[in-house]
């Protein structure tokens, strides 16, 4: 009998890398004159999977997101695993924004993607959520590569990775 060939279908940042590009932002932040003597700051605390923005308005809060941005995609961390929350009035007529990082395929999304692949009729390509991953096996490599392909061609809202293959 064949033995099936497998991988794992995951999301997520590298956390360090986001924690770096934080701090990167906030030297940029601090030496840019257009922040000088205005609230902009950006709290985030080591290994959590949100931080917040706080600015002094939509403006300000605004290019402090261009700048976050831009030093999150030069260290090859996906922005489409970065959901921004809605602008809340803080003291002082300041501004907050929560924003949260994805690290893991949430149920309703792995959901979608095992029903995907199994509404393209593969011959023998099985898929099963496993935990905040979904595992996809089939005993062709052939399938499964082109399960990759066809996985990779649709919006799933996050970014996904494909490891683990076996």
């Amino acid at each position: 009998m064949a033995k099936d060939e497998s991988f794992d279908i995951t999301t997520g940042a590298d956390l360090m890398e986001v924690a770096n590009a934080i701090n990167q932002a906030r030297k940029e932040i601090a030496n840019r004159f257009d922040f000088k003597g205005v609230v902009a700051e950006i709290d985030y605390d080591h290994g959590t999977t949100r931080f917040v923005l706080h600015a002094q308005d939509d403006y300000k809060l605004e290019a402090m997101w261009q700048v976050v941005a831009q030093r999150m995609v030069a260290r090859n961390v996906p922005l489409k695993n970065l959901v921004r929350g809605t602008p809340q009035k803080a003291s002082g007529g300041t501004l907050r924004q929560e924003v949260t990082i994805v690290q893991g395929i949430e149920p309703e999304v792995a959901r979608k993607i095992v029903k995907f692949i199994k509404d393209q009729k593969y011959k023998k390509a099985q898929a099963q959520v496993q935990g905040d991953a979904v595992r996809v096996s089939s005993p062709s490599r052939d399938e499964l590569q082109q399960v990759i392909r066809d996985v990779k061609a649709q919006d799933w809202g996050i970014e996904l990775k494909f490891g683990n293959y076996r």
